[in-house]
């Protein structure tokens, strides 16, 4: 598939993604993507951002491809039954884990547990060895029980402008591969 037969929706976490972020730098230069915007980035409430995601696939023209990041990722899972457009794929980057009751701030463990039925399309997650949001066998556990194929990473932090993942080659080579993968 290519990226210009999908709407690719670009699911940023808690505090959205700055101009330095590889989602940014996505969005800026894949014409068909668009980013799902929350009315509250810095205090997430669970079911605004659900709706929120729910909203932007049921609003689409074209096969849906998810690239969510951070809280991103279980705001785009707690969405997937209110989905009545297809979903061609998710790209599913550094999951938090949302029910570690060390998360901070607090309130992000509102977006846990995850759910943990096998997705019906095709994924792929994408987690760092020290990411300080989530450890790696939390992000393979999730991984393993939706069905998603999961990239190591390596020691990559959270996959985020801070960690030196604004431009993100691997990721994007990573992303053209998978895209490549998928039928419309």
């Amino acid at each position: 598939m290519k990226a210009s037969e999908t709407d690719i929706l670009i699911i940023p976490g808690y505090t959205n993604s700055g101009p330095d972020h590889w989602q940014t730098r996505w969005e800026a230069k894949l014409s068909t993507a668009r980013r799902v915007e929350q009315r509250e980035w810095s205090k997430p409430v669970r079911e605004d951002w659900v709706d929120a995601v729910a909203e932007a696939v049921n609003q689409s023209t074209r096969p849906v491809v998810l690239v969510a990041h951070s809280l991103g990722v279980p705001a785009a899972i707690h969405a997937v039954p209110k989905f009545r457009k297809p979903i061609a794929g998710a790209f599913l980057v550094a999951p938090p884990d949302v029910a570690n009751p060390a998360i901070r701030p607090k309130h992000l463990m509102t977006f846990g547990p995850y759910p943990r039925d096998p997705l019906p399309f095709p994924s792929v997650t994408v987690a760092s060895r020290n990411d300080p949001f989530g450890a790696y066998e939390h992000a393979d556990e999730m991984a393993n029980a939706w069905g998603s194929l999961l990239i190591d990473a390596g020691e990559s932090g959270h996959l985020n402008a801070e960690s030196g993942h604004g431009p993100w080659p691997e990721g994007t080579m990573v992303f053209a591969q998978f895209l490549g993968r998928l039928k419309g």
